[in-house]
């Protein structure tokens, strides 16, 4: 019995968030910053499919898809740059 209300309570409280929109805008956000890694790992594809032939290639891991997807073009222009002055 005691789980029943426990459970009820719960559900309660997350409806009641719900209604309230605070998760909405948390939800937001995160959804925004998922589209920008997205779109953060499609500029890197561009740039090793572009830059292979200068030789060009910057890794597409977490970290250069944060700085490009954040960032945009200037991070990824910056990426390159250290690419060709640090490798």
């Amino acid at each position: 019995m005691d789980s029943i209300i426990i459970i009820s309570v719960i559900s309660g409280i997350i409806i009641l968030l719900l209604l309230a929109g605070m998760p909405g805008k948390v939800m937001k956000l995160i959804g925004q910053s998922f589209m920008k890694l997205m779109i953060g790992a499609l500029f890197l594809f561009f740039l090793n499919a572009v830059g292979n032939q200068f030789g060009i290639f910057v890794p597409i891991n977490l970290a250069t898809t944060a700085i490009s997807g954040f960032l945009g073009l200037p991070g990824v222009a910056a990426l390159t740059i250290i690419q060709l002055w640090v490798v």
